[in-house]
């Protein structure tokens, strides 16, 4: 089933959600960090992948991801509203974090097999519009640089990322979007993972399903987005909630999302 009119959202089922970090973390202004191994609701996790041989696919049991109650026989999930707030002026985005590799050493050059699948986690089996990231897991010594060979989303094989990296060498949790091969616009799977530059660190690769992004304006506040901001993006009951926070500071703050999840 799925929700096709406003009667069907007022009636569907719904579940609300917290993924809220009471810990801080040191950030760089305007930069994206991730928050999975600090203290909060729910748990830390770990920010070191666990596979860089084949990477995995996380899902809501994986240590730090908010749990989904499982929707009622045939139904379908949707992300309703979002409810957020931060301690500090910022950004932040949610993603479905659906593969990760690492974590790798700064000059890593790993080819990936036996690679799991996440196509069950995309509407349609689409694989446009995913995106690629690195996420820094011990502070780089030097401009750390990835470069990731890729199959792109339909399916051609033996695309290339370019090495790509920051002007300052990345801090724990630092995470930068790679960029694809002209003419691709998104991913399934990746085949080849190296890292140059740097001369000391560790990082992931991150394959993500943006969901939703937010803005706050001004320390300590809060706003609602509403179906219509949030756009109903579909979720899964095995969706992994992963969100990134881009401070205007040098901290990440502490901030709360309140994720409701509708389904029918």
């Amino acid at each position: 089933m799925s929700i096709t009119t406003l009667d069907g959202f007022i009636g569907a089922a719904r579940q609300r959600i917290p993924l809220i970090r009471t810990a801080t973390r040191t950030t760089v202004a305007a930069g994206w960090f991730t928050l999975i191994d600090l203290a909060g609701e729910p748990g830390a996790g770990t920010l070191a992948g666990s596979s860089t041989a084949a990477g995995v696919v996380p899902d809501d049991t994986t240590a730090g991801f908010p749990a989904i109650v499982d929707f009622a026989g045939g139904a379908a999930g949707y992300l309703g509203s979002v409810e957020f707030g931060c301690t500090v002026a910022c950004r932040i985005a949610l993603f479905d974090l659906l593969f990760k590799a690492g974590a790798y050493a700064y000059n890593a050059n790993t080819a990936l097999s036996s690679q799991p699948s996440f196509s069950g986690r995309l509407p349609g089996t689409n694989y446009n519009g995913l995106e690629l990231w690195a996420e820094q897991v011990t502070a780089a010594t030097g401009n750390q640089a990835v470069n990731v060979t890729y199959t792109n989303q339909s399916g051609t094989t033996g695309q290339t990322t370019g090495a790509a990296g920051l002007t300052t060498a990345p801090t724990v949790g630092r995470c930068w979007q790679l960029p694809f091969a002209s003419g691709d616009s998104g991913i399934q799977q990746v085949t080849n993972v190296a890292g140059s530059v740097a001369s000391a660190g560790t990082f992931n690769v991150l394959v993500m399903r943006r969901l939703w992004s937010g803005r706050i304006p001004i320390a300590n506040s809060a706003d609602l987005h509403d179906m219509l901001r949030v756009g109903l993006p579909q979720v899964y009951s095995n969706t992994a909630l992963y969100a990134l926070v881009s401070a205007d500071s040098t901290s990440s703050g502490i901030s709360d999302l309140g994720i409701n999840i509708v389904s029918a």
